[in-house]
């Protein structure tokens, strides 16, 4: 019926999308997810270019950079990945996910993603570890970099501006600067807080 994987994939989404009252999130995965997986790039993909052309604009593209775990992400790499795509991606960011190897274990601050990111994405997830409380550390410096991202957006939009008047004095909010070094202290001073107050809870 179809005439390659890609149409096919796009053909389907476009319908679900479209029975479902074109919703304001709606989350295709391709086949080609992350640079690796591309034949030869990304951007001179057959497979991406019919994607970026038959998908429906209001659907979200999720991509999760280099790899499938990416150790840095650019903004020259995104803005290839934007160009092919026809639409900024949401990244799925799998730099702490273990479900692949229950022997590791990252409990490092957020790092390797090139400062002003945010106005190159459409969103980010971020795949934590499987252990509940190892991902303390994880979620709380993706935090401290998104209140950074949010300082340095040039525009930000009008949701952004309240955010970033809604946190004040947040350190990395106003200067738009982000150290992964000062997000893991951060972390972690809250992190003793929340152990030592665990541990006065009756039963523990």
């Amino acid at each position: 019926v179809f005439p390659s994987l890609a149409q096919a994939q796009a053909s389907v989404a476009n319908e679900v999308y479209q029975e479902l009252g074109q919703p304001s999130i709606f989350l295709f995965c391709p086949t080609e997810y992350c640079s690796s997986l591309c034949s030869p790039s990304p951007s001179q993909s057959c497979y991406l270019q019919t994607i970026g052309q038959e998908l429906l604009p209001g659907i979200g593209v999720i991509w999760t950079g280099p790899k499938v775990v990416s150790q840095e992400l650019s903004a020259v790499l995104l803005e290839e990945v934007e160009a092919v795509l026809r639409r900024r991606p949401v990244i799925w960011d799998n730099l702490y996910a273990n479900d692949y190897d229950c022997r590791r274990v990252f409990l490092g601050p957020y790092m390797g993603r090139a400062p002003g990111l945010m106005s190159r994405l459409h969103g980010l997830l971020l795949n934590p570890n499987c252990e509940l409380q190892a991902n303390f550390i994880p979620i709380h410096t993706l935090g401290t970099w998104f209140r950074s991202e949010l300082g340095s957006c040039a525009h930000p939009d009008h949701a952004g501006m309240e955010v970033v008047a809604a946190l004040g004095d947040s350190q990395g909010a106003q200067d738009g600067s982000y150290s992964p070094q000062e997000a893991l202290e951060l972390a972690l001073c809250d992190w003793v807080a929340e152990i030592n107050q665990q541990a006065l809870e009756p039963g523990r």
